[in-house]
């Protein structure tokens, strides 16, 4: 192994070499707790810490990381304290994220290094969000995100690429090849001969280097980040190295040739470059010995420490609590509203109108999606925008779904608000992981908000079929850490977008397709914000009680327009606006008030929002019931295409009956 010591003073490698040696020490002392039953998990990064080390060290110190599970180094080499990365990893209260995630599944915003999560590929894509920051301000910084050679198979490393070479991104995509994906070879992972070979085909500069020299790694990443803040562009940095225990210490390594490990105990990336500093004179041969014993000390300490504090005592409002970060919102009611002028518009309009007064009141917001800017996205939504806020705030995207959602999480990292356009709800499928695992978890986890509007143009009756009509918005009402919105006419459709987007918590806004151009509403001409979490009566009656949303409320209306000509039936129709949270204050007043509930929706009947409604109804109002609480939904089937059978799959055929139903108790 050869070193270059290059521009690097004396004490400059002593000090790598004091980087380089503590993540090692802190490891074999982990080993050894951890045989004695003190410590409950590790994933060992020892033989790859000159990657983390070398890559981290090459960095400023408000240059943000995206590390992986095996690299230690980069949280020594940031100065994290070694009491707190202890209590992390013991699960205490004092931890990164106060006992809530294990090892290195935490982000700490102080040092600059973003929390990663077991999918492996996303960690590419938020690195890409920092990058894509860090260019529209103007820093001139960098970003590096980990993967292993494992996590370039997964659809996200493709994403991830795609995305930063299409937009010029200063990011280095860093593989840290050490053979195995656990325990899968790379010869059954790739075909290529190195994996930097892959740069050519995205059309980015590819290298692969000994992962095992601290300085190869350090005089790299300097020289390439000096050529990309010259000129923006990303690097895909293979580092050769390899894993020298399991892949987690109870997975064990009988699946690793025996000759493997003599061939990779011989590039030692700790004992190598001390013999080097030995060699070179630059340290005395008794140094290393004095140095490991002096951390030791420290390190043990600092886990005894550690060892001492209380187990934690759960506080459930304090988990409930940290789910979002919090937010007063500026309410307007009615009357705030009473003199300002309007106009009658219609919901794509009101749509529309409430991005634009957004993108004016806010310059840290960026609209993202595939074909917004020059073409306005598929329902003319950001028309014109382009025109007005340019293509570095109107920003057409890649087919990458995954990858641009979970960059939107970086960008939050970095201040920047976002909205991504789904140009059909549908599509969402396929972004699912970057929504459930990061966005909605990245402020209970380690106090990252994700400052990002996701909408979701949704909805049948326009004879679309089964892959452009679905409502899928019950997909996402088991997710803690996400608020979901849905208007049913203009004015809340442009109020309630514009407080989506002031919120600094992840929303999924759902918007029905056959609303845009099939129904208009009163408009205020300025800016307004609606609060979300709170139901709207619509219309108010006295035998039953509608509980719904979005087009499903029309639905409601124009039967019981009907019904009330024919028969004298009344109902109060609650439009519920916010399904998560949903107002549990509107529904218990209007059940107390008819004792006769049905829940209308359009999405499919089994697992429905209406569901869950009527089990906390049944829970908490039973007294006042005066029947069952009885749904109404779509059928139990993907949207069909052709309109007679759309027609009857939707829960709009099905609700008079309903109706009678629940007059019939």
């Amino acid at each position: 192994m050869q070193f270059e010591k290059r521009e690097l003073n004396n004490e400059e490698l002593i000090q790598l070499y004091k980087l380089i040696l503590k993540p090692r020490v802190i490891e074999e002392r982990m080993l050894k707790l951890l045989r004695q039953g003190r410590v409950s998990k590790w994933f060992s990064g020892i033989g790859q810490e000159a990657i983390s080390v070398g890559v981290t060290a090459a960095l400023e110190q408000d240059e943000y990381v995206c590390p992986l599970h095996r690299n230690l180094g980069v949280f020594t080499t940031r100065n994290c304290s070694l009491s707190q990365l202890f209590e992390q990893f013991q699960g205490k209260k004092s931890g990164f994220s106060k006992g809530r995630e294990r090892s290195f599944h935490f982000g700490t915003n102080e040092h600059h290094i973003v929390g990663m999560i077991s999918h492996l590929g996303p960690q590419l894509c938020v690195g890409d969000g920092i990058a894509l920051a860090s260019k529209l301000k103007n820093e001139k910084k960098i970003t590096v995100a980990f993967t292993g050679d494992g996590g370039t198979s997964e659809g996200d490393f493709h994403e991830a690429c795609n995305i930063a070479a299409v937009w010029d991104l200063p990011i280095i995509i860093l593989i840290e090849n050490n053979g195995y994906g656990l325990s899968t070879p790379t010869n059954e992972q790739f075909r290529c001969k190195q994996l930097a070979e892959r740069a050519a085909g995205y059309g980015m500069k590819g290298l692969t280097i000994d992962g095992n020299n601290i300085l190869e790694v350090y005089h790299t990443v300097k020289q390439l980040k000096k050529e990309m803040l010259e000129n923006p562009h990303p690097v895909i940095l293979e580092c050769n190295t390899f894993r020298m225990r399991g892949h987690e210490e109870a997975s064990g390594v009988k699946y690793v040739p025996k000759e493997l490990f003599e061939i990779w105990e011989k590039k030692d990336p700790v004992i190598n470059y001390e013999n080097w500093l030995i060699d070179e004179g630059i340290i005395s041969p008794d140094y290393p010995l004095s140095l490991r014993e002096e951390m030791d000390v420290e390190i043990l300490s600092a886990f005894e420490r550690t060892e001492k504090e209380p187990e934690i005592v759960p506080d459930t409002l304090e988990e409930v609590k940290d789910l979002f970060q919090e937010f007063i919102p500026q309410k307007f009611h009615n009357e705030d509203l009473a003199n300002t002028a309007t106009r009658n518009i219609r919901l794509v309009d009101a749509v529309s109108e409430g991005l634009k007064q957004s993108m004016q009141k806010h310059d840290n917001l960026v609209i993202m999606g595939q074909d917004v800017a020059e073409y306005g996205g598929v329902f003319k939504i950001t028309e014109g925008f382009v025109n007005e806020f340019g293509k570095e705030r109107v920003r057409n995207t890649p087919l990458c779904e995954s990858g641009i959602l979970s960059a939107s999480l970086g960008m939050s990292v970095k201040g920047i608000k976002s909205v991504v356009e789904m140009q059909f709800a549908d599509f969402v499928s396929t972004g699912f992981n970057a929504i459930v695992n990061n966005l909605a978890k990245s402020y209970w986890r380690w106090g990252q908000n994700a400052d990002v509007v996701v909408r979701m143009p949704t909805g049948a009756g326009v004879g679309a079929g089964p892959f452009h009509s679905q409502s899928n918005e019950a997909w996402f009402f088991h997710v803690p850490g996400l608020k979901i919105v849905y208007p049913s006419s203009p004015f809340d459709a442009k109020g309630l977008l514009c407080a989506a987007i002031e919120d600094p918590n992840p929303i999924m806004f759902f918007e029905h397709k056959a609303l845009y151009r099939g129904i208009e509403g009163s408009v205020p001409k300025t800016y307004y914000t609606l609060e979300i979490g709170k139901a709207k009566l619509v219309q108010q009656g006295n035998d039953i009680s509608i509980i719904t949303y979005g087009a499903a409320v029309h639905w409601a209306i124009d039967t019981m327009k009907n019904l009330n000509a024919e028969n004298s039936i009344t109902a109060d129709i609650l439009d519920l606006r916010t399904l998560l949270p949903f107002d549990k204050e509107a529904i218990a007043e209007t059940v107390k008030k008819t004792g006769k509930v049905l829940i209308l929706h359009e999405d499919t009947l089994t697992g429905g929002i209406g569901a869950e409604i009527a089990a906390w109804i049944n829970e908490n109002l039973f007294e006042y019931l005066d029947a069952p609480v009885l749904r109404c939904a779509s059928l139990d089937t993907p949207v069909p295409f052709a309109i007679p059978l759309e027609q009857n799959f939707l829960a709009k055929s099905r609700l008079n009956i309903a109706i009678e139903k629940l007059l019939s108790y």
